[in-house]
Order: structure tokens, then sequence, then C-alpha cells
């Protein structure tokens, strides 16, 4: 508080002349002190007061709220001389591969790059892109994942696989949202069986965790059912080796629940989604080949040993309400499920049989942009459009990937050669949309 400006007062004594300090406060009592005469005076109109009830107030306190105020309201618009909605309209229609690319411009090109407005519409205008994640053990035991961009046929860079699941076997995996693909349970070479779930976000290219499983487990059966994960039976070390169990995830509650128990215990080798019902295919307790269907509306578990299940080997997946699985090795038949004659039928030749070598054989089947693409050890892709009438048109089979895939008849044997030696191989094979 300034003391300066001294005055004589009337009995000869000097005395002081208080003046009011700069302060952007309301609250502080020295506004009002000004017709004060002295600071023992002040100090009885404020008692315990020094010589200001807010000595060390900080002017600038409200100018800087006001400031991050006015910046919020004068912030540079994401594309200079176009307001917001159109640069908004503008930057959803760049492709897929150039996102990492946005979220590097600035804070805001990363946090609406990052958000789930830009790819929810992206998706209402049709413009969201699949790509094929896959999941490769090499011939050290070590865990990689590639993805491949079918609209530019490039293979496009990831973040390195966890620690916990770089060695981990019997792992699940499945994509909940459309975007996020998790990884859970599994056995590592030194922790054992696992409950660790983590799942990888495809809108920013980063993993994340989730809550864990209720129970260990290891080579078990997984499935996505109305955005829910159901995860049954596999293995755990201990007394009860092979599990009967079952529990699903609910994302939007983000946490896990048991469900009904399976009818035996089980290590599911095929499983699959097929009218709004999960069918298992695996071995029991004596390796006796079982198969089992749970249905999510009643909560229960019973025996199946149709026509489906018998007839029905790996791998297989359900395209707009119809059963689909490969006919041959290297996959270059399909054939398809008829419901009322339960039974598999020949349903596409693409007449172009590849070989019978490890890395030619067909690892997964999965639904690609309303087409089926087989994915090969080899990491070659081949898309089948299955909506087209004329079966026999070879113009429906496509190769969008053709890494490693042989190109003439020479090559092709040197490939069955080199592919008996093979050690590498494809575990999963996911579609994520963005």
């Amino acid at each position: 508080m300034d003391l300066s400006s001294q005055r004589q007062s009337p009995n000869g004594s000097r005395g002081f002349r208080l003046q009011a300090p700069l302060v952007d406060s309301v609250s502080c009592y020295c506004r009002v002190d000004s017709g004060l005469k002295t600071v023992v005076e002040a100090r009885k109109f404020v008692p315990g007061s020094k010589l200001c009830i807010q000595p060390d107030i900080n002017p600038n306190a409200h100018r800087r709220k006001n400031s991050k105020r006015e910046r919020a309201r004068i912030q540079p618009p994401l594309l200079p001389g176009l307001p917001d909605d159109l640069a908004v309209a503008c930057l959803i229609r760049v492709p897929r591969a150039e996102h990492r690319k946005l979220r590097l411009v600035c804070k805001r090109w990363y946090r609406l790059a990052s958000g789930n407005f830009f790819y929810s519409q992206r998706k209402l205008l049709g413009m969201s892109e699949e790509w094929v994640y896959v999941f490769k053990r090499d011939r050290d035991g070590k865990i990689s994942w590639n993805t491949f961009d079918p609209s530019s046929q490039i293979w496009q860079p990831l973040p390195p696989v966890p620690r916990e699941y770089s060695e981990a076997v019997g792992f699940g995996c499945a994509v909940l949202s459309g975007c996020h693909l998790y990884l859970f349970g599994g056995k590592d070479p030194l922790r054992g069986s696992m409950r660790r779930v983590i799942f990888y976000n495809a809108r920013t290219n980063k993993w994340h965790r989730a809550p864990d499983m209720l129970r260990k487990r290891h080579f078990f059966g997984c499935c996505v059912i109305n955005n829910c994960l159901y995860v049954a039976g596999g293995e755990c070390e201990g007394i009860q080796r092979t599990l009967r169990s079952a529990e699903v995830y609910d994302p939007n509650k983000n946490r896990w629940s048991f469900i009904a128990d399976m009818s035996t215990a089980m290590v599911p080798l095929i499983g699959v989604v097929y009218d709004k019902k999960w069918f298992l295919k695996g071995l029991g307790s004596h390796q006796l080949v079982m198969s089992e269907a749970y249905d999510p509306e009643v909560n229960s578990w019973s025996p199946v040993s149709d026509g489906m299940v018998s007839g029905w080997r790996n791998p297989c997946t359900s395209l707009n309400g119809r059963l689909y699985g490969l006919d041959c090795r290297d996959g270059c038949k399909l054939r398809v499920y008829d419901e009322t004659a339960d039974s598999w039928n020949k349903f596409m030749d693409s007449k172009v049989h590849l070989g019978n070598s490890k890395s030619l054989e067909a690892a997964a089947l999965v639904p690609l942009n309303n087409k089926l693409c087989i994915i090969r050890n080899n990491m070659s892709m081949s898309l089948v459009d299955v909506s087209n009438p004329d079966k026999n048109d070879p113009r429906l089979w496509e190769n969008i990937a053709v890494k490693g895939q042989s190109k003439n008849i020479l090559s092709n044997i040197w490939s069955s050669i080199a592919g008996r030696a093979l050690k590498s191989h494809i575990v999963h094979c996911q579609v994520l949309q963005a």
C-alpha cells in the first residue's frame, strides 16, 4: 500500500494520507478507506488488518481468465477463409491413410481427427473405410501385426504390440464398436494364463487398458453379439484344467459378468455367430469332438448335432444372413450352408488353384466391404463378390494383396517347396472401420 503524500496535522504532528491501491477486486476494503485519515483509523475500520485485507492479491487474475475466453472466441479457423462446419465437411473427405498426418497439424485438428463426431460423420456420409488387421506369429514365436488398406492396396504402419502379448499364445481377438480391437486372455510363457484385456483404437492409433476378465483362460472361444464380447471354455492351469465357465463384456457398462456355464467343459476350435446364436465346436475332456450353441436371449447352452456342425470346417464366417466356408486348403473354393436342406453345398470356384503349401494355406475368412476376404499365410488376399448372381464369372475373384503370391508355374512350384519349411502363420484377422 502506498503511504506517500505526507501532510502536516493541525497539532504539528506529521500524519499519512492513505491512497487507494490499484487492485482488480471489489472485495478489497481499501477502496472505501480513502476518507480515513490515519493507518490507525483504518485498522479500526478493518480489525486485524495491517494495511489491506488482500495485500497479496494478483491484479492480473481476472485478466487471465478473460484472456482464455477471448482466445476461445477468436481461435483461428480449422481452414482459413472457411467457417468450421464447411472445414469439417472438407476434412472428413480426407482418405483414412492420411488421418495420422491430420492429427499432427495442430491441437484443433488432433481433437477433431480423434473424436467420435469426425468418424460418425464419415460413417453417416458413407465415407468410412475398412482395413484388414492381421496378427502373425513368426518362427521365433513373436507376435507381429500389420494392417492393409484395400483402397490404396498398401500395408500401413502400426504401433508395436503391447509387451504382454508379444509372445502370448491362445489369446482372443475381437472388434467392438467397429473401431476397437480387443486382445484378451491367453497364456504368457512366464506368467501363465492371463485375465488381461487391452484394446486398440483405430481412430487414435493407440492401445488402452480395459477391465480384466473374471477368469484366467487360454485357447477359448470368443464372439461378438449385439456389440457385447462373449468368451467361453478354454484351459487354465490348476486342478480344473478345462473350463465350462463363460462370461460377457459390455462396453457400455465397462464390466464383465458371468453367463450360464456350458453343458460340458470344452476347448473350442471353431466358432461362428449365425442366426443370432453362437456356435462352438471343439474337444471335450476325453478328446471327443463336441458342439454347442449359445442363445443370448435366454442365456442357455444346448448341444448341436445337425448337418451344419457335421460338415463345418474352419475358416468360416457369416455375411448378410448366410454362412460361408472354404472348401479347399488354398481358399480357391467357397461353399455355403443351406438351412432348408441342412447341408453344405458348393457355391463358387475361382478355377485358379495356388497350391497346397503351408504358405498358401487360407488362414482366415472375413467380411470386407460387403464381400468375402480370404487371407493366406503368405499375406496374400482375395476378395470375392458373393452377391453377384453369376457365380461362374471369374471376375468376381479379385486379388487385392499379392504380397508373396505366386505369379507363374515355376514360382508356384518353388513356393510349394519353400512353404513346407514355413513356420510363421496367421493367428488372427479382423476388420476395423474408421
